[in-house]
Order: C-alpha cells, then sequence, then structure tokens
C-alpha cells in the first residue's frame, strides 16, 4: 500500500461519516444500556411492589401479573428511550457546534481571501478527516496565491525595470533626433536596433516562459543520444565559444539510454546554458558538457570555470529577472529570464535542473536529470505534452 493509500484510507477511518455513525452507536448503546440496568434493577422492584399493591384488588393473579409486567416494561422503556433521547441530542450540539464553528472559520477566511488577504489561515478543526483536509488544503490554496501575488508583484516590478532602460534610450535618442542634437548616422541607427532587440527579445522570452509553465507547450519529441544532443549544442556554440576564447568540451560516457527529447527546444536548454556559461566566464576559461547515467535516466552537466555563484543565491537563479549582483548583473545582456525558460522546458521534458557552485571564483554546474526514453515512451500521449 503507497504512503497515499495509507493516508486516505487513514482518513477515511477518521472522516466525518466514520463518526456519525460512532455517534448513532453510542446513543443505540446508550439506550442499551439504560434499559438493561431499568430492567434488572428497577423492573423486578416496581414488578414485586405492584404486585403487592394489587393483591387485594379484584381479579385473577395472571392478570395482575399482566398489569404489573406491561407498567414495569413501559417504565423500562420510558426511561430507556428518555437515555437515548439525550444522549442523541448532546451527540448532536457537540458535532453541530463544532461543524458549525468550522464552517464559519472557513468562510471568514474564505471572505478574506476574496479580499486579497491571502495570509488568512484556519486550524484543523479536528472534526473529521475531511474537514482536516479541507483546512489543509485551504491553507495551501491561500499559501500558493500569497506567493503568486508576490510573484506578481515582483514580475510587474522586474518588467517594468527591464523595460525601462530601452524605452528612456529609444525616446532619448528620438528626441535628440527631432531637436537637431545628433544625427541619424550608423551609430544611432546601432543604438536604437539594440534597444529594440531588448524589448523583442524580453517580449519573446515572456511569452515562453509563460506557455512552457502554463503547459501549453507543444514538445515534439524523439529519441536521442545523449551524445547527440550535447554535440548538437556544442556545434552551435562553437564559434562564439572561439571568439571569446573560451574552451568548450564535451564529455560523455557510452552506451548511455536514450532520452526522448523535442530536439529544438532542449537544444534551446542547452543554448541557455552554455550562453550563460560563456557570459560569465572570462578568456582562457573552459566549460564542459558532459552525460552519465544517473539512476534509471540520464545526467547532464554544463559546468564553467568562471565567476561561480555564492550559496545564498543558489536557490533563486531560476527565478525570473533574479540577478546575482556582480557576477549576474545587466551589464551581461540578456532579458533576465534565460534560466526560467531553462528550467519550464526541463519541467516539461519531466526532468529536474538544478545549480551548484562551491562560492564565487569556483565556477559553476547546471546539472539536468531526465528520464530515459524507454520510461517515457511508455507514458500516455497527454502526458508527454
Amino acid at each position: 500500500m503507497t504512503a497515499r493509500s495509507r493516508s486516505a484510507a487513514s482518513g477515511r477511518a477518521g472522516g466525518i461519516a466514520a463518526r456519525l455513525i460512532i455517534a448513532m452507536a453510542l446513543v443505540i448503546i446508550a439506550g442499551g444500556i439504560t434499559a438493561l440496568l431499568i430492567a434488572a434493577l428497577v423492573g423486578p422492584v416496581f414488578f414485586h411492589h405492584h404486585l403487592i399493591e394489587v393483591e387485594n384488588s379484584p381479579g385473577t393473579t395472571f392478570e395482575h401479573a399482566e398489569a404489573a409486567f406491561i407498567s414495569a416494561s413501559t417504565l423500562t422503556l420510558a426511561i430507556a428511550l428518555g437515555a437515548s433521547a439525550l444522549t442523541s441530542l448532546a451527540v448532536s450540539l457537540i458535532l453541530a457546534r463544532r461543524i458549525g464553528a468550522s464552517l464559519g472559520t472557513m468562510s471568514t477566511a474564505a471572505a478574506q481571501v476574496a479580499a486579497g488577504r491571502f495570509q488568512a489561515r484556519v486550524a484543523r478543526p479536528r472534526v473529521g478527516a475531511e474537514f482536516d483536509e479541507l483546512a489543509d488544503a485551504f491553507n495551501d490554496m491561500a499559501t500558493r496565491l500569497d506567493r503568486d501575488e508576490d510573484l506578481r508583484r515582483r514580475l510587474m516590478a522586474d518588467v517594468a525595470h527591464e523595460l525601462r532602460t530601452p524605452v528612456t534610450t529609444i525616446s532619448a535618442t528620438v528626441d535628440a533626433l527631432e531637436d537637431g542634437v545628433q544625427q541619424l548616422d550608423p551609430q544611432t541607427v546601432e543604438v536604437l536596433r539594440t534597444q529594440a532587440s531588448r524589448l523583442t527579445r524580453l517580449a519573446a522570452d515572456l511569452a515562453a516562459v509563460t506557455r512552457a509553465e502554463t503547459g501549453a507547450l507543444h514538445l515534439d519529441r524523439q529519441p536521442m543520444t545523449p551524445q547527440e544532443v550535447l554535440e548538437v549544442a556544442a556545434e552551435s556554440a562553437r564559434d562564439r565559444y572561439t571568439a571569446a576564447g573560451v574552451e568548450l568540451v564535451v564529455e560523455a560516457s557510452t552506451h548511455l539510454p536514450e532520452v526522448w527529447v523535442d530536439a529544438d527546444r532542449f537544444g534551446q536548454v542547452l543554448a541557455n546554458l552554455l550562453d550563460n556559461a560563456l557570459r560569465h566566464t572570462p578568456t582562457g576559461g573552459r566549460v564542459g558538457l558532459g552525460a552519465s547515467r544517473h539512476g534509471d535516466g540520464v545526467r547532464l552537466v554544463v559546468a564553467d570555470t568562471g565567476e561561480g555563484i555564492d550559496g545564498v543565491h543558489l536557490p533563486h537563479v531560476f527565478e525570473r529577472f533574479y540577478r546575482v549582483d556582480t557576477a549576474r548583473d545587466r551589464d551581461h545582456g540578456g532579458s533576465g529570464i534565460g534560466l526560467s525558460i531553462t528550467r519550464a522546458l526541463v519541467h516539461a521534458h519531466g526532468g529536474t535542473i538544478t545549480a551548484h557552485s562551491a562560492g564565487v571564483g569556483t565556477g559553476t554546474r547546471f546539472v539536468i536529470d531526465l528520464p530515459a526514453a524507454a520510461t517515457v515512451a511508455d507514458l500516455p500521449t497527454a502526458d508527454l505534452q
């Protein structure tokens, strides 16, 4: 039995339905015990007393006995029903108050979330597993909404910041041209073209990461060897590395299982990582592409001997527009969301990506773990999109 099935079984065992059944059982037991006690302790005394009272009355002994039995039984049944009713009322009041309080708390918290106060949380009411799961789900939802709202605010601020520089540059250049302060020479055209390209790249990158993160990205997968994947990426970047004076090497283990990838999209993953490595590796440095077996899948590594990343920043390098002070500043170029696109595309392929660095000046390693093609090919088509 899996952990999830055990949790579900535990939830059913402690659910509201089970508690209601227990409550009904308590009512029945209370009535039964009361009837038993009355029948065993009070009934005989009442029966005997009734016989003594009617022994001088007219009628046969059988008639007196029958009347005494009926009276004793009626008293016993009345007391038992009364005890059952009181028990039922007490149990109902307790459950109603606890369920009502839980729903009232949930309603208040939901109203706060609807009003935009995503910090609202609810405690587990302990009424039943369903209510506890509802409270946990509500808290998870509120936490995610709070995080998404924070990300939205930061994203808007970052987009505004990213847009400000090229827009300001273009606006200032146009004003200078209109005032005759500056001439439309090749240098001015290059400035305008560069800033326009920066805006275009930002828009394209935002669209790409949004499609990947929302699952709207179609992947045309095919089996490829890890060696082939790395060689294609290295060949595409070879000229840029040669021009920058940075060595680019491919070191892949042999006899690795194939991976099921979209050649273009995964080429974009490695291109982003190689561009990132090139921007932060000085002339004379080295960038290595590696592939090895990892469990049932394949591990791809892009490692450089460049600036490295402080450990404080490692958990955030895949966030949109996150920049590491000196090592990842805007002077290096890029839209600031290349690594976000990379992570989204890796996740779309069913893999994971992590960043590792021993600190500033020690280089950086990006590690991608992908499932083998044989494993992915067994999944339904819907899971491959």
